[in-house]
């Protein structure tokens, strides 16, 4: 009976029933127009879910916060106690992906970068009031297994014959050495492709291979994983790297001015940033000129700014990198007593 959207800028607005403080804006009272939720001002939030009478929200950084009813300890804070304000939850240091919670079921879900999967709430009847490691490796199984009725907390699709799209076929035919009529020798490797459609996706490729006659184009530039990321991102739509990879492949994204697999990079880094990585991962976001990803590495960096300082990227940073850091870190008042 409640409403949670999360906008652009990582803002979160409320509106709808608020007996339980679902909506997380300090009180009971219902909102009958969307309200933004002040105690989260200076958090980007990315995903949100909702359970029958509780919110869960995930931040750029991999925190969770939540807030409402918590009758069966499903806010994960400890105790059975309803909160209006939204409160963070810690699973064990670790970054969070993943939340998941259900209109018909008092449980939440939450599934880390390590790949464990966490549940609390309502699990059989009993009250799991603290984050508990299961065994599963997705969150569906959580609710499957554990809620009252078992359920999925996300819509599934069935395909109901094996039909595929013209998506589903060229993701197929991707590195196929036998309908390919090119291939790319990178580090000693083999990567198959098909010129027409690189011509069609990239326009670097409409103008190389416009009248070239070559079926082997030899790549020194980047490394076999960057360049393989590259072409599969070509039939794909999307990108599979570690963070420390997608630096590589941010790289060629700016080269080759693809704009849109510049963003998907960005969101790669932000998964791996860490206090000991932090000052690359700013630096490589000044280098190919990623805004976004350069604001983010900055927020971290201030948000955890003692270790960061005391890390050996610190201590090596480039000098004129480290003056702007330190300008714009006194700007936003980082420190001030």
């Amino acid at each position: 009976m409640c409403s949670v959207a999360v906008v652009d800028n990582g803002e979160v607005y409320v509106w709808g029933y608020n007996g339980n403080g679902q909506l997380g804006i300090g009180s009971n009272g219902n909102q009958s127009t969307p309200c933004r939720i002040a105690a989260l001002q200076g958090i980007r939030v990315q995903r949100v879910a909702c359970g029958y009478a509780h919110t869960l929200v995930l931040t750029d950084e991999g925190q969770v916060y939540v807030w409402g009813a918590n009758s069966y300890g499903q806010l994960g804070t400890g105790n059975k106690s309803n909160q209006t304000y939204p409160t963070p939850v810690t699973v064990e240091k670790e970054r969070i992906i993943e939340i998941a919670a259900c209109h018909s079921a008092h449980t939440s879900a939450a599934k880390t970068q390590g790949g464990h999967v966490y549940m609390w709430g309502q699990c059989r009847g009993q009250s799991v009031i603290l984050p508990h490691l299961t065994h599963f490796s997705c969150t569906d199984d959580v609710f499957a297994c554990f809620a009252t009725p078992a359920v999925s907390w996300r819509l599934l699709s069935v395909e109901p014959d094996d039909h595929l799209t013209v998506a589903e076929s060229l993701k197929r035919e991707f590195d196929n050495p036998n309908t390919a009529d090119l291939k790319f020798l990178v580090d000693g490797k083999y990567i198959y492709a098909h010129k027409v459609l690189l011509k069609i996706r990239c326009e670097h490729f409409r103008s190389s291979l416009e009248d070239s006659e070559d079926d082997i184009v030899e790549m020194s530039e980047f490394s076999y994983p960057v360049y393989r990321a590259f072409l599969e991102y070509l039939y794909t739509d999307s990108i599979s790297l570690s963070p420390e990879e997608a630096v590589g492949l941010l790289d060629l994204a700016t080269f080759y001015r693809e704009n849109r697999l510049k963003k998907l990079c960005q969101q790669t880094i932000k998964q791996g940033i860490c206090e000991e990585n932090a000052i690359a991962m700013l630096s490589a976001a000044v280098k190919y000129d990623a805004q976004d990803l350069e604001e983010f590495c900055f927020r971290f960096c201030i948000n955890h700014l003692t270790v960061v300082t005391q890390t050996s990227g610190f201590a090596e940073m480039d000098h004129d990198l480290l003056k702007n850091f330190i300008s714009k870190a006194s700007r936003v008042g980082a420190f001030k007593k």
